[in-house]
């Protein structure tokens, strides 16, 4: 994924369709500098990791 479309979803009110090894992902906040994001699965709001933005695909 695109750092900017990374940002845009992550700064956007409206939950986008992103997945991350096919399980659906919010994103938290994106750092430019290493090209990764801070995510969690849905369904695990406590299960936070970096990532990086080449892992994510939008759905």
């Amino acid at each position: 994924m695109e750092i900017q479309r990374a940002q845009e979803i992550a700064a956007s009110p409206v939950l986008a369709n992103v997945l991350h090894d096919g399980v659906p992902i919010y994103i938290q906040h994106v750092d430019e500098t290493k090209g990764t994001a801070r995510i969690y699965p849905l369904n695990e709001p406590g299960n936070e990791k970096e990532v990086s933005l080449e892992k994510l695909r939008e759905h």
